[in-house]
């Protein structure tokens, strides 16, 4: 069992759960429902939920469906999850912008964490 962790900027922001506010109430369960299956069974054992981003230390959570929701996340304290940004996927590929980000967010925790 993995426990869900959510990025917090210095100044206290919150930005995964600012994104999920924005969601509708279905979307939401659907993004809680896929959240609470990769707490039960890890981030390893969750596909087709998740997927490794290639040359990152980060992986996405995919929320399939006409919205192609996403959330990016890293594995912390062996198998724990930490939020890291969320986003509606438009294309194939996820986009530098939102990897930017996410890779930012991680650097910044690992900085703030020493871990």
């Amino acid at each position: 069992m993995s426990r869900t962790y959510y990025y917090k900027t210095v100044s206290g922001n919150i930005p995964v759960k600012e994104f999920l506010e924005k969601l509708s109430n279905s979307q939401l369960s659907k993004v809680l429902r896929i959240l609470k299956a990769i707490e039960n069974n890890s981030v390893q054992n969750s596909f087709p939920f998740t997927k490794k981003l290639s040359g990152t230390k980060l992986w996405e959570i995919r929320i399939l469906g006409k919205d192609n929701i996403r959330l990016i996340h890293a594995i912390i304290y062996h198998k724990d999850i930490l939020l890291l940004h969320g986003f509606f996927k438009k294309k194939q590929k996820t986009p530098i912008k939102d990897l930017n980000i996410s890779l930012n967010r991680y650097r910044d925790w690992i900085t703030r964490n020493g871990s």
